[in-house]
């Protein structure tokens, strides 16, 4: 590995499958990382969607849903890891807007870059009442690298990075987030080959 390997940190970048990506969870496609660290990576892939909508969501949590603009959104693949568990990534939420510093859910991350990971009931009870984050992707299951691994695969051709766009993740199509994550690297998907950097 590279000496200056171990300093890159993607936090708040997209990573977007090669074509040669063969590994079913992640084939063509795009991650957000929340985290990265020299002790490893987490991400959540931000265009696979699952078959159940927020609706169903709240109903199977016996929870109701007071967002109607959520209700036919669908809840994503975040990941292989943990797929039972609910990931709510969201834009960042103060408890008053004077003094932003603590986050208002219980198990959140803060992310640089203005969003939050939140994996506590609390948000979730927050959208049943018609409150809490106005932009939230929700996913089940996340991504995770251990120490040295996501770098190995960025050096071994399988991933492309880009800072992330809050654009791309709440306000594009599902279905375009892919080919929206490669245009703010000025690239289309028919310019990749999976042989890319080999003799």
């Amino acid at each position: 590995m590279p000496a200056d390997a171990s300093s890159i940190n993607l936090t708040h970048h997209f990573l977007i499958a090669m074509p040669g990506m063969e590994d079913e969870a992640f084939a063509k496609s795009v991650v957000y990382l929340c985290e990265h660290s020299a002790r490893g990576a987490l991400g959540l892939v931000i265009n696979k969607p699952s078959d159940i909508n927020l609706r169903h969501l709240f109903d199977k949590v016996e929870l109701p849903l007071g967002r109607d603009d959520l209700a036919r959104t669908l809840v994503l693949q975040g990941g292989p890891v943990q797929t039972e568990r609910g990931f709510v990534l969201h834009e960042a939420v103060f408890a008053s807007d004077a003094a932003p510093s603590e986050p208002v859910y219980a198990s959140t991350m803060t992310i640089p870059g203005g969003l939050e990971m939140t994996t506590s009931k609390d948000v979730l009870e927050a959208l049943s009442t018609g409150a809490g984050p106005r932009k939230v992707l929700v996913s089940l299951g996340y991504s995770a690298w251990g120490e040295g691994q996501l770098e190995s695969e960025i050096a071994e051709n399988s991933w492309l990075t880009v800072a992330a766009d809050l654009g791309v993740i709440f306000d594009t199509p599902i279905e375009q987030r892919y080919d929206k994550a490669l245009m703010l690297l000025g690239l289309q998907a028919w310019m990749l080959s999976p042989d890319a950097g080999h003799a």
